[in-house]
């Protein structure tokens, strides 16, 4: 089973609206679980995602950058 992380802040209403999708598309997939990372608790990745968030990665290192749609989710999650 592939564990998705999905980065933002707790602070973000993008990372709310895209973790709404995501969680919406999972509940028909079983084959995915995901986490959440706070971006503000680590220096580096707070460098890294600090203008894209949210971001949702999958462990083969693909990244989903906001703004996405149900359907790019699905087309990223069917990977």
């Amino acid at each position: 089973m592939a564990q998705l992380i999905l980065y933002g802040t707790s602070a973000c209403h993008l990372c709310d609206t895209a973790e709404q999708l995501l969680r919406s598309q999972l509940a028909a997939a079983v084959s995915c679980t995901y986490v959440k990372r706070d971006i503000s608790d680590c220096d580096v990745l707070f460098e890294r995602y600090g203008i894209r968030i949210p971001v949702l990665r999958h462990p083969d290192g693909r990244e989903l950058d906001w703004p996405f749609d149900a359907a790019q989710l699905a087309g990223f999650l069917a990977c």
